[in-house]
């Protein structure tokens, strides 16, 4: 009675709404698009299929139902008197990333639903708080910080360590015997979610959390369930009320524990002491620079937040895939091995220009990217009446109009994916706007090229000491790997290989 009754009342208050918004929708250019229709009252089974879908991880097939038939790839539904927009379209997607920018953005709504986990972060904010936190994170992200690759080098050792003992270490002290690794099934992914974390604490807070050699972390725990809990709040639109918050609070709890201690650190240095350090110093961090900026406790765990989702999330779920499909392609894993010995040989480390250099590597990267982009999804709202170029019409060639407010999901992974667009894979120049796994415009992914240095690092190592990597997947998901979207999107039944290593 309660989910019928708060139905009601919203019906009641949007009526008026949407009659209003129909007459200026009427004075505004462009057309409609392509319906997608629900068969319960309200739309109610489209908001219902979507939970289903992201808790069973078939967010691509619920996409492609939507889109899959629809002119360029654009439609538009009803749900409690809401419209929305869903689309997988380049132009579309080039206009509410880049030459559209100032009429798209977060919005309140998504602030509001996002902010108890990301805050006032850059994840989401518009306008000056969003430039303000992107000028904030740029300097931990400009080349001369991210071509200094010891901290991917000092804790790969452990890395190894752990994947020859077939899971994380208990403690640093453990003796493991590396030879022990070889040709042992191991679950990869996550010793690389232990690996990023390790690396993003300690290259941006000057301190890492020993993920790697600590069997249960709490804070990682905690991390994934708060991540799951707000994708399904996120998904289920006017009906978020209705989903439990239990865990995702205790989740929040232990995220914020560990930020505290972080906090604390930063705060325990006077504006004095700050002063005393530059960005050119060795040893300034992420948390030198926000301790610099604020002494408010709730921005810097803002920030602290936000980052860490990043810098441990993203990389780790793309090396993962990349993992997951080299031990499925046992020419991919030759080629790439041939042209990490011709270039770097079989143990010096990488220089920054090595990485860079490798387009047999890069190449392994972007395809990868493509196929499972960091994030598949995401929604932007029209800050304005506006409108977007393509989806209107019988055809789908005239352009959208959008009233002030109307949220428009956009999906990089059913786009890069599109049957219809083979030409932009020839020769790796793919068209632009075709292939956005980091986004685009102003908002584009400002740890770009952190994460591509970080994984090529990893690969380049990972290849120098194994030349063979064997997939023990088949048994699990029947060759057809469960594509775990909460907020990045990840290997949901993990990657399990074994590794073998090249001969003396």
């Amino acid at each position: 009675m309660a989910l019928l009754e708060e139905l009601v009342r919203h019906v009641s208050f949007t009526g008026l709404l949407v009659f209003v918004g129909s007459m200026r929708l009427r004075r505004l250019p462009g057309t409609r698009a392509t319906s997608v229709k629900g068969t319960l009252p309200f739309g109610l089974d489209i908001v219902r299929d979507q939970v289903n879908a992201t808790m069973n991880h078939k967010n691509l097939e619920m996409w492609t139902k939507i889109l899959g038939d629809k002119p360029e790839y654009t439609a538009e539904t009803t749900i409690v008197g809401k419209r929305m927009f869903f689309t997988a379209d380049p132009e579309n997607i080039k206009a509410i990333l880049a030459s559209q920018f100032t009429d798209y953005g977060k919005g309140k709504p998504f602030h509001d639903e996002w902010s108890e986990f990301l805050g006032d972060s850059i994840f989401t904010t518009d306008g000056d708080k969003w430039h303000a936190s992107r000028q904030l994170i740029r300097p931990q992200f400009v080349k001369e910080r991210i071509s200094h690759l010891d901290c991917f080098e000092s804790h790969l050792e452990t890395f190894f360590k752990a994947m020859a003992h077939g899971e994380a270490l208990n403690g640093e002290t453990q003796k493991v015997d590396l030879e022990s690794g070889n040709g042992k099934v191991i679950e990869i992914s996550d010793l690389l979610f232990r690996y990023t974390l390790d690396v993003a604490t300690d290259f941006l807070l000057g301190l890492d959390v020993k993920s790697l050699t600590t069997p249960r972390q709490a804070f990682a725990d905690a991390f994934n369930e708060v991540q799951r809990v707000q994708n399904i709040r996120a998904r289920a639109g006017p009906l978020q009320r209705f989903v439990p918050l239990g865990s995702f609070r205790a989740g929040l709890k232990t995220i914020n524990e560990l930020c505290n201690a972080y906090i604390d650190r930063a705060l325990r240095l006077s504006p004095e002491e700050l002063a005393t350090h530059t960005k050119s110093d060795e040893g300034y961090t992420f948390l030198h620079e926000l301790a610099s900026f604020t002494r408010d406790r709730k921005v810097i765990r803002d920030q602290l937040v936000a980052i860490l989702l990043a810098g441990r999330d993203t990389t780790a779920a793309t090396l993962s895939w990349t993992i997951y499909e080299l031990s499925r392609h046992p020419e991919a894993v030759r080629k790439l091995r041939a042209e990490i010995i011709e270039q770097v040989g079989l143990t010096r480390k990488p220089t920054y220009q090595d990485l860079k250099s490798m387009k047999y590597l890069q190449n392994v990267m972007n395809e990868t990217l493509r196929m499972y982009p960091a994030v598949p999804f995401n929604v932007r709202l029209a800050l304005k009446d506006c409108t977007l170029p393509r989806g209107g019409g019988p055809d789908g060639s005239q352009p959208v109009a959008l009233l002030k407010d109307t949220p428009i999901g956009y999906s990089t992974l059913l786009m890069q994916r599109r049957p219809d667009l083979p030409d932009r894979w020839f020769h790796w120049q793919p068209k632009p706007w075709q292939y956005v796994p980091f986004n685009g415009g102003p908002r584009i992914c400002i740890g770009q090229q952190f994460a591509l240095t970080e994984m090529g690092y990893v690969l380049t190592r990972l290849f120098q000491r194994f030349e063979r990597v064997e997939s023990f997947m088949h048994e699990v998901d029947g060759g057809n790997p469960t594509l775990k979207a909460e907020i990045v999107i990840q290997p949901g039944d993990g990657v399990k290989v074994a590794f073998w290593e090249a001969k003396k």
